[in-house]
């Protein structure tokens, strides 16, 4: 355990750069930093025992070596009272944004059994030496030639338990609460199986576009578990009504599904997120979609360095293909024309019985990012025969304008889409492949006329320092009057447990 800075930077020479320092009674990422020299080894101490001591009432640090592009495998141990140990497969959790996990899953494409059984048996080792009883999990980064180094022990249930419940079968609360009540286990090693896959994603109240994820608080105005999906388990806290406030852990719940391999288990949370209803506060739902459907994802190709690889300039949504684009801009145009249907209808009949509206096309112009297209619609039936980009589309729903979840087919394509909102200036936004798109839908009179309409300048917020999440000021590092760089810390600001440096936008003074 380090005494002060000095003899962070000390041992951090020893052992070599880059160094990992953290929390000794830490865990979930808080109170962890790297270092690749000595004047970022001093920095850590010094956040890292600030962050220490609010999250866990104790600052005492230790330093390791730190792996670069490891994977993180997970070993989940059971031991009892009387002597016995198992080992209950592995769990990899290597997509990590900030040291925390994202991603988790069971087993790991990443792992022979060879390998698996020699982390067991380690596992299982270093539980009965400390005399270990309860269920456990030993940590270890595992590099790309199938070494494995000791990370270390979490003497508690994790978040992600329930991977492993559902490969094995077994109910680790169970075990947990029938060893502390003093009972052997009921079960032997050669009794632990692996069937099927499952995976687990971590719902959280943050924004993914600011660093993977910063904090977003509010009230959940609306909230519904996507149950309906087979094999989905949803564990969660929260309920419609409740509030996400600064002083948790920003999660809302951990979201599994279960497969016979691991193609179905993927599938099955593709469907299961795209089924998932947050309205209030932002969330990451567009972020694991696009994690649990990439390609290097999907070949097991990862490391805890997927997501700064993958999104070196950030994380900016799904990338719609052409045919995804045309997709979106014919479900948008035919919830527009579904919805002006709808306003036209009282109590089922016309609102006006003699002025009777025969009308069938509409000819519209639809804004999305960059570019405006003509898009044609005509009506048969309950679908709409869509025209964008010189091709046409046929788009079928229910078009229960009711519900938080449309399920539409757009040319034998089901896609599960969400309107999130909608005003009376044709400006919507919908959630498609779980990123949110903000559209324009106007009629072609209308947008040959809203080049009439003026917009509203964006402020100039370079000279200002805003918070990006509401927090506490724990440090001010400077005072009125001082000339400041850009990139200086202005002050820090912990919110959710996590302590964030503010820096100035620019060169200027305070």
């Amino acid at each position: 355990l380090l005494q002060d800075a000095d003899e962070a930077v000390r041992i951090a020479r020893e052992i070599g750069y880059p160094v990992m320092i953290k929390a000794s009674a830490g865990g979930g990422g808080k109170g962890m930093r790297i270092a690749w020299d000595d004047e970022e080894t001093r920095e850590g101490f010094r956040f890292s025992s600030q962050e220490a001591a609010s999250s866990f009432g104790d600052d005492r640090l230790l330093i390791e070596k730190f792996i670069d592009n490891p994977r993180h495998i997970e070993i989940q141990v059971l031991a009892d009272k009387h002597g016995n140990a198992l080992w209950l497969n592995e769990r990899e959790c290597s997509i990590q944004r900030r040291n925390q996990k994202v991603v988790e899953e069971a087993p790991s494409t990443f792992l022979d059994p060879e390998t698996r059984r020699a982390m067991g048996e380690q596992a299982v080792a270093l539980a009965k030496a400390v005399k270990y009883s309860s269920a456990g999990t030993v940590e270890f980064l595992v590099d790309s030639t199938k070494n494995f180094y000791f990370l270390e022990m979490n003497t508690r249930l994790q978040v992600e338990h329930p991977v492993t419940e559902c490969i094995t079968g077994l109910d680790l609360v169970q075990e947990m609460i029938r060893v502390a009540k003093g009972y052997p286990l009921r079960h032997k090693q050669a009794d632990i199986p692996i069937n099927g896959w499952a995976v687990e994603c971590r719902v959280y109240a943050e924004d993914p576009y600011k660093s993977f994820g910063l904090p977003s608080i509010g009230k959940l105005s609306q909230y519904q578990e996507p149950l309906h999906v087979p094999s989905v388990r949803v564990d969660s806290g929260i309920q419609q009504g409740s509030d996400i406030s600064i002083y948790y852990d920003p999660m809302i719940s951990k979201l599994i599904t279960y497969g016979s391999n691991r193609a179905e288990a993927l599938k099955r949370m593709e469907e299961a997120l795209d089924n998932y209803v947050i309205r209030g506060v932002a969330h990451n739902i567009s972020l694991l979609r696009e994690v649990i459907v990439h390609p290097r994802f999907v070949q097991g190709e990862i490391s805890t360095k997927f997501l700064p690889e993958v999104y070196p300039d950030g994380f900016k949504g799904h990338k719609l293909t052409d045919l995804e684009r045309r997709q979106l801009l014919a479900t948008a145009a035919s919830l527009y024309v579904a919805e002006q249907l709808r306003s036209q209808r009282f109590l089922g009949t016309p609102r006006i019985p003699i002025a009777k509206s025969k009308r069938s096309s509409w000819d519209l112009s639809v804004h999305l990012g960059d570019g405006i297209y003509p898009v044609a619609v005509s009506k048969h039936g309950s679908s709409f025969a869509v025209e964008v980009d010189g091709m046409k589309l046929n788009v079928t729903s229910e078009w229960n304008l009711a519900s938080p979840l449309l399920s539409v087919t757009i040319d034998g394509t089901q896609r599960t889409i969400q309107r999130i909102s909608r005003n009376a200036s044709g400006e919507t936004s919908i959630q498609f492949l779980g990123t949110v798109y903000k559209l324009q839908i106007l009629t072609k009179v209308a947008a040959e006329l809203s080049k009439y309409m003026p917009e509203k300048a964006a402020e100039d917020t370079s000279s200002i320092l805003r918070s990006p999440m509401p927090g506490t000021v724990v440090a001010v590092s400077v005072k009125p009057g001082d000339m400041v760089s850009e990139g200086q810390e202005i002050c820090v600001i912990e919110a959710m447990k996590m302590q964030n440096s503010m820096i100035a936008a620019k060169t200027g003074k305070v």
